[in-house]
């Protein structure tokens, strides 16, 4: 009964919260395995950022309760923000559940499961915590290692969110921002690349919120800077990334880092969500339109090579054609290259769920896949500017088609393919770019 199987949902920081409770399983002595079938233990690790993730999970574990009905001793369970948002209610969408896990308590699902297995040898027993646990953000820190090395590895540098977007569930599922020491940060990226992680990307809410309020500002810098220019001193490290940052957040400091830190990669992720003031102000988002563009300048003029990602949400309450066309004019000029792209979909618990004027779902579509198609073009004629120049690549592996393929990343997140053998992997390439599509640079190994 030591088999557990985890299905992860939703963003990275899931992820990273689903390794770090493998990795707290495995020195319990339960073994993880990849294939679903054959374990003995199931657990979800769930997203309730949108409604369509929730439905899936709740599918999911419908599917697993008619397994259980077969075999009493299968055990499956679920963890995370759904099981946050939606508490006991799952019990009653599934009796036969047996574990619900809240998002502080991920450190316990070890115990919860050694209590279970043993009941389970009386009489059937299911576990329940939502609780807050005070330093719980101190607790992800754990990676799973195997015998092929990671080249890259995520870092969950706090817990929780602090603002209050009108649309987002987050706040109530991930509680009120934690952050970890700056110590603590710097000794788990230390045995991750003693390990042979070349690159980490650093995980938050709002990642570049990180200490506000906790951790004093030094020389003008506030603490997410100096926890990055702390992590800039290690060797062996070669890049560092973060992820999901916040406009509000993007101070001079930050940007300037861009230019002063040599293992920082000119890439970032700017999450706009609109381009209409109305609509940001509905949102609950503290910047205007112009704010926004005013820093996606700045961090344009910060290096030659910067890329920038987005976040938008089509079709919010009240969002009419001129509000998008705001919107599809500041995606424009920010000339972003990458973004994610939703349609505004409703969430319980959050105060946009009582806004009227809803956008009917088929110009949701509509504004949607104009959008994509914008997205498409723009990052098309960016990659066009890479052919015949040469990028240092981070290898990342085996491409997942073509004969002796090989992917990496440039500095600036571009993903990279070329001929090569899996003994690169881990390696810093240069690679001459020879054509592109609007997602893939295609290259060959350059003289080194």
């Amino acid at each position: 009964m030591n088999r557990v199987f985890i299905k992860t949902y939703g963003c990275q920081m899931n992820e990273r919260d689903s390794e770090a409770v493998a990795c707290k399983l495995q020195e319990r002595g339960y073994e993880i395995v990849k294939n679903e079938e054959v374990a003995d233990v199931v657990l979800l690790n769930t997203c309730s950022v949108r409604d369509q993730a929730e439905q899936k999970a709740i599918g999911k574990a419908g599917h697993l309760s008619k397994r259980k009905r077969k075999n009493q001793k299968f055990i499956f369970g679920i963890m995370g923000c759904m099981a946050q948002n939606r508490g006991e209610e799952l019990f009653d969408l599934l009796p036969d559940l047996d574990l619900v896990v809240g998002t502080q308590k991920f450190h316990r699902v070890p115990e919860y499961l050694d209590e279970i297995t043993e009941e389970h040898t009386l009489k059937p027993k299911n576990i329940f915590n939502l609780d807050t646990e005070e330093f719980s953000q101190e607790e992800i820190r754990e990676h799973v290692y195997t015998q092929v090395a990671k080249v890259s590895a995520f870092v969950s540098i706090m817990q929780g969110c602090n603002m209050k977007c009108s649309f987002c569930i987050v706040p109530k599922t991930r509680g009120k921002e934690r952050y970890r020491s700056i110590d603590s940060i710097e000794v788990e990226v230390q045995d991750l690349v003693d390990r042979g992680v070349r690159e980490i990307t650093l995980l938050g809410q709002i990642v570049n919120a990180y200490g506000r309020g906790s951790i004093p500002r030094k020389n003008g810098k506030s603490p997410f800077v100096q926890l990055l220019e702390r992590l800039n001193k290690i060797d062996g490290l070669y890049r560092i990334r973060f992820t999901s940052p916040h406009p509000t957040s993007f101070g001079d400091d930050l940007i300037e880092c861009y230019n002063n830190l040599s293992k920082l990669c000119e890439y970032a992720h700017l999450p706009m969500q609109s381009g209409s003031d109305k609509i940001l102000k509905l949102m609950n988002r503290p910047y205007s339109r112009m704010r926004f563009l005013e820093i996606t300048k700045k961090l344009r003029n910060s290096h030659p090579d910067m890329r920038l990602s987005t976040d938008v949400i089509l079709g919010f309450p009240g969002e009419n054609e001129d509000d998008y066309a705001l919107t599809k004019s500041a995606f424009q000029e920010a000339g972003f290259e990458m973004a994610f792209i939703f349609k505004y979909s409703e969430r319980s618990g959050t105060p946009a769920v009582n806004f009227v004027d809803s956008v009917p779902q088929e110009i949701k579509e509509e504004r949607n896949q104009n959008l994509l198609s914008l997205l498409k073009n723009q990052s098309f004629v960016a990659n066009k500017l890479s052919i015949n120049r040469s990028f240092e690549v981070l290898v990342e592996g085996k491409a997942k088609r073509g004969v002796d393929k090989m992917v990496g990343r440039t500095r600036c997140n571009r993903r990279v393919v070329f001929k090569g053998t899996e003994k690169m992997n881990g390696e810093l390439l240069n690679i001459l770019i020879k054509d592109v599509t609007s997602t893939t640079l295609l290259g060959d190994i350059s003289a080194q």
